[in-house]
């Protein structure tokens, strides 16, 4: 048995309903693609909204005797799910390679971000605090946290681990049951996850996966009474729609969806020191990120010197596949990745962009075989290419000159989206300025990190509603509810 056989043998490829691996109801299958190779590497079963139906059942079911798990046994489930997904990163890691495509290295990344996740809000259960309001005499007025119930809970293919541990860490820490639906492009990560999570401890019913048909489950999951809550990582497109759809059962709902992030290089910030956190930002999952930067905005002062250190950088970049040693970047997930960033580049050089490297896809050697791209930047790039508009979702960097502080803030301000943002300058005026003036739920001053489990995620605008990590992420998983207490009766 091949390395690869033995670790997807450890990701189960069927449904798992109520603490037992099953077949879908109808029998479909779906194929699970590697796209560093173009080849099947698995075939799992594809659930419907018969298959949803019964996860929900088993949620509802188990939602009860989970809530009233005390707080510390909870807890305890939570340290050792985390202790196993740490033990197990490096075959959990190869496993994402294998169908997301992102070198191993930063799939392990992914992997143990994810298990701090469950540790975080192991202890954080513990800090879900009521309080005490003063009310007239003889009364006592309380206010307290509940679990909400059922959570439906769906995932991107672009992280295929962690969006899972961010959003069932939370939600059963709260006390809630899940419905999980992954992306069909990366079951395998869910499957092997949910394996953990049985071994960890967590009851039969407690979470649920369900991969497959996504209108279908997703229209299930919103149609229902019984879940009353939809936690989605995804397009913004499917997003409204999910919104949409949750209306008509009053849901709540928690929407991490695209973003378009400004990356903003003032005339006094190091260059030398800039271009390493610009390159490792954009080329980590090789653009595939929601926070990635897709618009890099320079001062002209600095912009002939910021755009040869950049170039120079860029052609560094190693590209191939993620199992390979060295690799910086990996494919684009689907063939059709490539062909929307044919489009916008194609668009930019029409409208007198200029391509300074990179531009086409990569079919040298075994590259061939997958979805490869090179790395590139575009100079020149304006507010009349659609590339200033729309999300690349890919390694590309277009590269904006300004001259003033409020130009720059309007251009990088003018967007539907609003999930990140970064600036780099020395100046304390204008950190304090930008930082306040950005229109994104999250701004990077001088760092390109704004992903920490004990820090609040999530976007304004089209990027989404609600918030993931930080104590923030818990409170989107309970219900506030309000108790008069009359000790006079």
């Amino acid at each position: 048995m091949s390395d690869m056989e033995l670790l997807l043998k450890n990701a189960p490829h069927q449904l798992f309903i109520n603490g037992k691996w099953v077949n879908a109801e109808s029998g479909a299958t779906d194929e699970v693609i590697n796209p560093a190779t173009g080849r099947v590497i698995a075939t799992v079963a594809r659930g419907g909204a018969v298959d949803t139906e019964k996860a929900i059942k088993a949620a509802s079911e188990a939602f009860p005797d989970w809530a009233d798990t005390p707080a510390d046994q909870r807890a305890q489930i939570m340290r050792t799910i985390a202790d196993l997904i740490v033990e197990r990163a490096d075959q959990l890691a190869v496993i994402m390679t294998l169908e997301q495509g992102k070198p191993v290295a930063q799939a392990k990344g992914e992997i143990l971000a994810g298990a701090e996740s469950v540790r975080w809000y192991a202890e954080e259960l513990r800090r879900v605090y009521g309080e005490t309001i003063p009310g007239p005499n003889g009364h006592l007025f309380l206010v307290e946290k509940e679990p909400l119930g059922v959570v439906g809970a769906i995932t991107p293919w672009n992280f295929p681990s962690s969006m899972i541990t961010r959003k069932i860490s939370p939600a059963i820490a709260a006390g809630n049951t899940i419905v999980l639906k992954p992306s069909p492009e990366t079951p395998l990560s869910a499957t092997a996850l949910m394996v953990i999570f049985q071994e960890g401890g967590l009851p039969d019913g407690v979470v649920n996966l369900v991969m497959g048909d996504a209108p279908a489950i997703g229209r299930t999951l919103t149609q229902s009474d019984t879940v009353r809550k939809i936690a989605f990582t995804g397009s913004t497109a499917v997003g409204k729609l999910l919104f949409g759809q949750s209306a008509e059962t009053v849901k709540k709902i928690s929407l991490e969806l695209g973003g378009h992030a400004p990356f903003i290089v003032f005339g006094d910030a190091p260059v030398e020191k800039v271009i390493p956190n610009l390159v490792g930002s954009k080329y980590r999952n090789n653009g595939q990120v929601c926070t990635s930067p897709n618009r890099i905005f320079v001062h002209q002062s600095i912009l002939k010197e910021f755009t040869e250190q950049l170039v120079a950088a860029v052609k560094n970049v190693k590209v191939g596949n993620g199992l390979e040693n060295g690799v910086d970047a990996g494919p684009l997930i689907r063939e059709d990745a490539i062909a929307k960033i044919d489009g916008q580049i194609a668009d930019a050089v029409a409208k007198g962009a200029k391509l300074e490297t990179g531009g086409k896809r990569l079919t040298d050697g075994a590259l061939a075989e997958g979805y490869f791209y090179a790395p590139t930047v575009l100079t020149g790039v304006t507010n009349k290419m659609k590339i200033f508009y729309e999300e690349t979702f890919g390694p590309v960097i277009p590269v904006i000159s300004f001259s003033d502080t409020d130009e720059v803030i309007a251009m990088a301000n003018d967007t539907a989206y609003g999930l990140a943002s970064y600036f780099y300058t020395r100046d304390l005026k204008t950190i304090a300025r930008v930082s306040r003036k950005l229109q994104y739920g999250m701004v990077g001053v001088n760092s390109n990190a704004v992903a920490f489990t004990q820090a609040p995620f999530g976007g304004v605008k089209h990027s989404g509603v609600g918030r993931e990590n930080g104590h923030q992420g818990i409170d989107e998983y309970v219900n506030v509810k309000f108790i008069n207490l009359d000790y006079n009766f």
